[in-house]
């Protein structure tokens, strides 16, 4: 497999104790009720016919780029080619919260963002379909969205049938550990709180990126869960920190206490692992007997976008399987075109062939079926469940 430089920030962003994150978690709750937008209000004068561009705002590392001109986009720059529409493209987005922030004085003004196409978090995105923040789009235009789309990400609670939003790429929140090292098989989160792993397993701080694995490890229905499920949960948690057995809560460093042997188990992210096998094949990546989270970083066109339909075709190019393929293969999350596997598997390319049988770009079926996305908080909940989170978590 090609070495990928290990990524400095992770896309399932740190949630941020009464400050970002609690201030867009009050801005996107009831009160500021007129900050919605009704849907009649959201579309502007659509300009791409006449001017054949779009402003997309991404992710660091977060799309393919030619290992000889890391300012060249293959997949963008064959998009623009085949299209004719110019791409500006801007790696802006290095947190959800701060991003939320940097937009949402002009969304709640009915105001451009000068964006036509931007990607967050799922658990964010809800946010913003929740505001009226972003526009339906036209997926008479987007046959390709429509064909290949994998099931288990078309009904998002937040957003159903995913008028809204467009997965850009996804990821399983599991479990990674040493396998050498702990001498022993983990098959169930409850294998995490084992006495030989006391002190040598982290779990992730933020609340949205963190709850669901937790909470299907106690058998609760995450795409349904309720109040006792989650209390359940972090009542469990205080114990364990009570005991000291959890080492501490982690961002992205978790994968450098992996490495080193520092942790032997911790709550991770599948695109991480992949990057950490490549060094050490001893490092295992588990999708728990009881589940796990499967989520996405979606795709969204916000209010008064200029170039919609611009915005639409890039989003519906993506969705070929070999430019899908393409991109599964330079950044290794969970790809959302199944049919990007059959691309890859039959390459001439060792390495890409390789690609297209591994689990966490392209999940079994076994494991599919212990997949489910959770249903997200509603605002009245987040205020207090975060504010108890954040008291274990110590943020």
């Amino acid at each position: 497999m090609r070495e990928k430089p290990v990524k400095p920030l992770s896309r399932r962003t740190l949630l941020r104790a009464l400050g970002a994150g609690a201030g867009a978690a009050a801005l996107a709750g009831c009160g500021v009720p007129a900050a919605y937008v009704e849907s009649a209000d959201r579309a502007a004068e659509d300009r791409s016919s006449r001017d054949r561009s779009l402003v997309f705002a991404n992710w660091p590392l977060y799309i393919d780029v030619d290992e000889d001109d890391p300012q060249k986009r293959p997949t963008l720059d064959a998009f623009e080619k085949r299209s004719g529409i110019s791409v500006k493209y801007t790696e802006e987005i290095n947190d959800n919260d701060e991003f939320f922030g940097k937009v949402s004085p002009a969304l709640m003004n009915h105001q451009e963002t000068g964006r036509d196409l931007i990607v967050v978090s799922d658990w964010m995105a809800s946010r913003y379909v929740r505001l009226g923040w972003v526009q339906e789009m036209d997926r008479s235009r987007q046959p390709n969205v429509d064909r290949n789309l994998d099931p288990l990400l078309r009904k998002p609670s937040f957003d159903p049938g995913r008028l809204h939003t467009v997965p850009w790429q996804s990821g399983i929140t599991g479990i990674a550990y040493n396998r050498k090292k702990l001498g022993r098989e983990i098959r169930h989160t409850s294998d995490l709180w084992k006495d030989d792993l006391r002190g040598r397993v982290t779990l992730l701080a933020g609340l949205d990126e963190a709850y669901s694995l937790l909470m299907q490890g106690n058998g609760a229905d995450v795409t349904r869960w309720t109040a006792d499920d989650f209390h359940t949960m972090t009542d469990q948690l205080r114990r364990l920190v009570r005991k000291r057995h959890i080492r501490r809560f982690t961002g992205n460093d978790y994968i450098k206490d992996l490495s080193s042997g520092d942790v032997l188990a911790c709550q991770a992210y599948s695109g991480d692992v992949i990057q950490l096998q490549a060094d050490n094949p001893d490092i295992e990546f588990v999708v728990p007997e009881e589940g796990a989270e499967l989520w996405a970083e979606s795709l969204m066109v916000p209010n008064l976008a200029r170039h919609k339909r611009n915005a639409e075709a890039l989003v519906d190019y993506y969705y070929r399987p070999e430019v899908a393929a393409e991109l599964a293969a330079a950044v290794n999350y969970v790809c959302p075109v199944p049919a990007a596997r059959d691309v890859l598997a039959s390459s001439s390319d060792k390495e890409l062939v390789e690609l297209a049988g591994n689990p966490l770009i392209f999940p079994s079926d076994d494991m599919r079926k212990r997949l489910a996305t959770a249903r997200d908080m509603t605002a009245k909940e987040r205020p207090g469940f975060t504010k108890e989170w954040n008291e274990i978590v110590g943020l």
